[in-house]
């Protein structure tokens, strides 16, 4: 990969070589951003993206393609160019489904017609990307200028534990697939430019769902009963305080709830109470000590109010962990595409991908999308019902997709 240099975020750079062939045409980029503004209007959660799924089918058969769509009826995977059986091919990855939050997006003719549903993460414009990419290897190949065959990769269920991948892989999207890739849209990173690291750039994530009970009471009298809710609130200060210290703070491991439930009036203790969160961890071996840990601290502090607990910890995703290699393709395919100044260095994130099963079986490595408009002072976050993307990120998420497939095209006929 070149060598990479500083310069102002803000600026969209396109000295890259332009050698390589697959940049998108000014029809083709009206489409796809068109085609991202309707996947943006009609929200689909994860498992349910019948109409997302049809959208994207119906694209690439006219486009002379044979998508196939998964197992589970959402999602679906699709070659561009024949596969000779023997080099492993280069897969494509998009996320499909969206986020049950309500759009708060003002002034935008494109906003959610679906009430408390919103593409809130970007996956609509991971989708236009992935499908662009598609588009155009289809007519290089139609030219005889796609080296090797390509796999597009269009997911389920990304934003639902354990992720949609692990069904996809299950239904064989990896099979003859030797790397992949993927982008995910980065409100930090200005759009032209992409975050790049080898190894973790995302936390693992799990689910934890805590149920306590005792026999309640009166408030008049705590000291005959189980109360459950300050056993509720201690469980959920003193947890992460006593894991903190019991895990070197390197592994990051944080439990961070979202929902504490308990009790209907101001005079009575209550017999049930219910807490759900999530478990972070930076590395891998955290991970894998999280569950045992998390429930001996649980047990601990709630047995010292007398509750008793019933606990479902859910696996979620390990973290994403780039390969070296497969960041070198990503990096190189920018380079030609829009310059060095172009690739910045991303730090790991507290935030899960399920792109991160995907890796358990080929190496991989996903690559941070900037979609931030230059001079945007608002501040955007993913998953806020605000959240949107400069929609030149598409194009550049296409160039980028397409220049990687030709180069590990090349390098795979060379091998």
């Amino acid at each position: 990969m070149k060598s990479r240099a500083s310069r102002p975020a803000s600026l969209v750079d396109r000295s890259g070589g332009g050698e390589l062939p697959g940049t998108l045409s000014d029809e083709l980029r009206l489409e796809l951003i068109a085609f991202r503004r309707d996947l943006h209007m009609h929200p689909e959660l994860g498992n349910q993206e019948f109409r997302t799924t049809a959208a994207i089918k119906a694209r690439l058969e006219a486009a002379g393609l044979a998508p196939e769509v998964l197992a589970t009826g959402t999602g679906l995977m699709c070659d561009v160019g024949t596969w000779d059986g023997v080099r492993p091919m280069l897969a494509l990855r998009a996320d499909i489904d969206a986020l049950p939050i309500p759009d708060t997006k003002a002034g935008v003719s494109y906003r959610s017609t679906v009430p408390d549903r919103a593409h809130a993460c970007g996956h609509d414009i991971h989708t236009a990307t992935v499908l662009g990419a598609g588009l155009v290897l289809a007519g290089l190949d139609r030219q005889g200028l796609l080296p090797h065959a390509v796999r597009l990769i269009f997911q389920p269920a990304e934003e639902v534990l354990p992720g949609g991948a692990t069904d996809a892989i299950g239904d064989g999207v990896l099979e003859g697939v030797g790397q992949i890739i993927g982008v995910h849209c980065d409100p930090r990173v200005d759009v032209g430019r992409i975050g790049l690291s080898a190894g973790a750039i995302t936390s693992a994530c799990d689910r934890l769902e805590i149920s306590l009970d005792g026999p309640g009471g009166h408030t008049a009298r705590p000291h005959l009963t189980t109360d459950l809710v300050t056993a509720a609130a201690k469980v959920a200060t003193e947890v992460p305080a006593l894991l903190a210290r019991r895990t070197d703070a390197r592994s990051g491991l944080a439990v961070t709830w979202g929902r504490l439930e308990t009790g209907h009036a101001c005079n009575v203790i209550p017999q049930h109470a219910e807490l759900s969160g999530t478990v972070r961890c930076l590395d891998l071996a955290a991970w894998r000590a999280a569950p045992d840990m998390v429930h001996a601290a649980i047990d601990e502090v709630a047995g010292m109010y007398g509750a008793k607990t019933v606990i479902e910890y859910v696996r979620g995703v390990p973290p994403v962990v780039n390969e070296a290699s497969v960041v070198e393709l990503l990096g190189d395919a920018m380079a030609e595409r829009r310059g060095v100044y172009a690739i910045e260095d991303t730090e790991q994130s507290l935030g899960g991908e399920d792109f991160s099963w995907y890796l358990e079986h080929v190496p991989g490595a996903m690559a941070r999308l900037g979609v931030r408009t230059p001079g945007d002072t608002r501040g955007l976050d993913l998953h806020r019902g605000n959240f949107d993307a400069d929609e030149e990120a598409i194009t550049v998420g296409v160039e980028l997709f397409t220049a990687a497939a030709l180069l590990d095209g090349r390098a795979s006929h060379e091998r």
